[in-house]
């Protein structure tokens, strides 16, 4: 029999072989890559331990207390009855309804994740109420969203109406709060409520607000200090911004490790010009009684000036002794006349 000698002969035979070879070859070094002996040890990641970014002992720790906003301020009594008259109402914008429902349930930055605290206070002033929350939520950019959202209000919703529970209508207006730039981000809103049959009555009876309602939070990495501060008597702003101050201040002092920082916040306003001048002493200095004396002689050098008081007392003095000379000159008269008779 004949072998081939040609491709299809021991060449083709050759090929094959080198070429299984080739592939047992790839094949061992591809199962080292992936297989491990039994006896090695099996690399694993090591366990991560999820820390709170606040604990409840923080949270407390970074309220602020009554005695640093000063006036009169204490803990509170209890949630004021305007809450349900004037914050359960109904409109039908959206975004203003969700700003009205989140005042009500407070929770306009949303529900938080971890560890809170929460202090209430009420001034005896305008009886304002103001409650402070200190939070931890998910992530820095939930808190953010909520911010965003919040900054639009004053545009979606700078003039609405409202209708409550028992069919009244008020005019609701947001407008922007300024805060102190304090934390990573900030926000601030104002909302007054006031009765929209009064304004529109035109009996010169106005429409003053019945309800002023400052809301402001400031987010400190995932952290965030958020408050209410109002009432039918009105909003002092000033307490808004000092509460966002000091909380914001006390909260990073927290998360430092520091101890809180209790200082008042210097005010924002110049102190008022006192509007009455200092009294002038009504008392005159007393002239001496005493003139110098000659050395040689003994004598005064110059008489003796009297002030004008003891001139009018001189005076008096002569006028008495005038008086009692008279007297005398009459009695000597009257005895004179009557000796005459007699003789």
């Amino acid at each position: 029999m004949k072998v081939p000698t040609g491709p299809s002969g021991p060449y083709r035979l050759l090929a094959r072989a080198l070429t299984a070879g080739v592939l047992v070859s790839a094949s061992a070094c591809s199962l080292h890559g992936v297989l491990r002996p039994a006896d090695a040890p099996s690399v694993e990641r090591p366990a991560t331990s999820a820390t709170p970014s606040l604990t409840d002992a923080q949270a407390s720790a970074a309220l602020i207390t009554q005695g640093e906003l000063g006036g009169h301020w204490s803990a509170t009594q209890g949630g004021a009855t305007w809450r349900d008259g004037l914050l359960k109402t109904r409109t039908d914008a959206p975004d203003c309804q969700r700003l009205l429902d989140g005042l009500y349930a407070e929770d306009l930055l949303g529900e938080p994740t971890g560890a809170r605290a929460v202090v209430g206070l009420d001034e005896s002033g305008n009886a304002a109420q103001l409650r402070y929350q200190v939070a931890a939520y998910a992530a820095p950019s939930e808190v953010d969203a909520k911010l965003a959202w919040l900054r639009t209000l004053p545009s979606k919703c700078a003039q609405f109406t409202s209708t409550d529970v028992r069919g009244g209508r008020l005019n609701v207006s947001v407008v922007p709060s300024v805060l102190p730039g304090v934390g990573d981000a900030r926000e601030g809103l104002r909302l007054t409520m006031s009765d929209a049959s009064a304004a529109n009555a035109g009996d010169g009876s106005g429409a003053a607000p019945m309800l002023t309602l400052d809301f402001a939070a400031v987010r400190v990495g995932d952290r965030a200090v958020s408050l209410t501060n109002g009432g039918l008597g009105g909003a002092a702003q000033d307490s808004t911004q000092q509460a966002v101050q000091i909380g914001t201040q006390r909260l990073q002092d927290v998360l430092a490790g520091r101890p809180p920082t209790t200082a008042p916040v210097e005010p924002t306003t110049m102190p008022v010009n006192p509007t009455t001048a200092p009294v002038k002493p009504t008392t005159r200095p007393v002239n001496p009684t005493t003139a110098p004396v000659n050395p040689f002689t003994g004598r005064p050098t110059e008489p003796l000036t009297e002030s004008p008081a003891d001139t009018d007392n001189t005076t008096a003095d002569t006028a008495d002794a005038a008086g009692t000379a008279d007297t005398a000159d009459t009695a000597d008269t009257a005895d004179t006349a009557d000796t005459a008779q007699e003789g």
